[in-house]
């Protein structure tokens, strides 16, 4: 009697459709090509959320290659930005004020002293994902007395040398920033040169710091979005250690060979996703900044008005890392500290922005606007507004020169009621006066308004600022 043939059993397969495309299984296992397309979609999504987690690191070491590739300054070297020219190629740099900033990497040069003068300046320490360590100068514990700063590296000794506020970072790299404030350009010159930064294994004989003006050389620092944006991570990361917070979005790098220690050195797959996730995770900053969906960032209700900088001196909220917080502010600017949190009733900086019009519009370089910064405005200091650039988040530069006015300028006009009429656009109206900024057709633009040590009626709301509203 012939034996029946038996049939041999049929993989059980199944198609569903999802938004990254059609994936097929066998048997619940996914296909070969099913299994490719997803490695290729979880690295992609990987690394564009990583690209918003690096936004501050990555700017640290944006500014600190153009210290060495562009101006020639090495580590401990103080650079001098003083004006349009000399801040055209940094994020929403303030145009009124002196700045000066210097590196220091303690795997190579230990600790670090900071000798601060007595006199009108402001900044901070900050580590390489500009946590401030420490603020210097009026807003920090010395309160503009002067003092010597001494910083640890992460795992050294502890150090209390009497004389010395001592720190301790929890990076090894280090970004030095203060900014003179005094009105007379040449006093604000000569009391930010008396800062000295050393080595601590030389402090019984300090050498003298060296000073480098920018002297208006063309540079940039803003993030790359191509695979620039990942060497530059990779380099940033080799002297450094991984914190707990970081661990998880570094497991999710080390398919692409990114990790401390080792080399980055991407094939062809991995270049191609990364240089996509750089031109997405761009956007998606870029969204999350000036479409900002995170709480408590408008100022005054019904208004456009955003609190630019909602970021702790920690980047940790209560229950979770202010990731899109940090990534809204990082992605338009640099720094931070306790003087630029805007808190404290005359004290430090508040920094105020609106990328929309009265009617909710995006902001025009091609239309005509006005702006009326009401009367008694809530500063001890000065006010300003500058615009900037909306994609490289630098100075708008147009054939005027600065993009910026402030309560300082000799030639401002007020109105009869005490109030500022600001006018912005391609063409100056008839009735601007000295009160117009320049804007050029078919670009984006978005203002910082600062009010320099703000006073009770900014806190209580009392006084507010007005929309900017399309001139008709």
């Amino acid at each position: 009697m012939a034996k029946k043939k038996v049939k041999a059993p049929v993989a059980k397969r199944e198609t569903i459709e999802t938004r990254v495309g059609r994936l097929r299984l066998e048997n619940g296992f996914p296909t070969k090509d099913t299994a490719s397309k997803l490695y290729d979609e979880i690295d992609f999504a990987r690394a564009t959320q990583a690209f918003i987690w690096a936004l501050p690191a990555v700017g640290f070491h944006a500014l600190h290659r153009a210290h060495l590739k562009n101006f020639g300054a090495q580590d401990g070297e103080v650079v001098l930005y003083r004006d349009l020219k000399d801040k055209a190629g940094m994020l929403t740099p303030n145009i009124t004020t002196l700045y000066v900033f210097s590196f220091w990497n303690m795997k190579e040069k230990g600790p670090l002293v900071v000798e601060v003068p007595a006199g009108a300046t402001a900044g901070g320490v900050l580590d390489i994902w500009q946590r401030p360590l420490t603020d210097i100068g009026q807003t920090g514990p010395e309160k503009g007395q002067g003092a010597k700063f001494l910083i640890l590296p992460p795992g050294s000794e502890d150090l209390k040398p009497d004389g010395y506020i001592v720190v301790r970072s929890p990076t090894m790299q280090l970004w030095f920033a203060t900014r003179g404030l005094n009105p007379d350009p040449k006093t604000a010159d000569q009391t930010v040169r008396k800062h000295r930064l050393y080595a601590w294994k030389d402090r019984a004989n300090p050498p003298s710091t060296k000073f480098i003006p920018v002297g208006g050389k063309r540079w940039a620092s803003k993030h790359p979005d191509n695979l620039n944006y990942w060497q530059y991570l990779s380099d940033l990361f080799q002297p450094e250690p991984v914190e707990t917070r970081d661990r998880m979005i570094f497991a999710m790098l080390r398919p692409f060979g990114i990790e401390p220690g080792k080399p980055f050195n991407p094939d062809a797959r991995q270049k191609k996703i990364l240089r996509e996730a750089a031109q997405v995770g761009e956007i998606m900053a870029r969204t999350i900044a000036y479409e900002k969906r995170f709480p408590n960032s408008t100022v005054y209700p019904g208004k456009h008005w955003e609190y630019a900088n909602l970021v702790e001196l920690n980047q940790e909220a209560e229950d979770h890392t202010q990731l899109d917080e940090r990534g809204s502010w990082f992605y338009e600017a640099i720094g931070n500290s306790a003087g630029m949190q805007g808190r404290i009733v005359g004290f430090g900086q508040v920094y105020l922005e609106t990328s929309k019009d009265k009617n909710g519009a995006w902001l025009d370089g091609g239309k005509q606007y006005v702006f009326r910064v009401p009367a008694n405005p809530p500063v001890k200091q000065f006010w300003s507004i500058t615009l900037y650039d909306n994609t490289t988040r630098g100075p708008l530069i147009t054939n005027q020169g600065a993009a910026d006015l402030s309560s300082r300028k000799p030639d401002l006009v007020t109105n009869s009621d005490g109030s500022v009429s600001v006018y912005f656009g391609p063409v100056k109206p008839a009735n601007a006066n000295a009160n117009w900024i320049k804007t050029l057709p078919e670009k984006g633009w978005f203002p910082y308004f600062r009010f320099y040590a703000p006073t009770e009626a900014y806190f209580d709301k009392s006084w507010q600022l007005n929309d900017i509203e399309p001139l008709k």
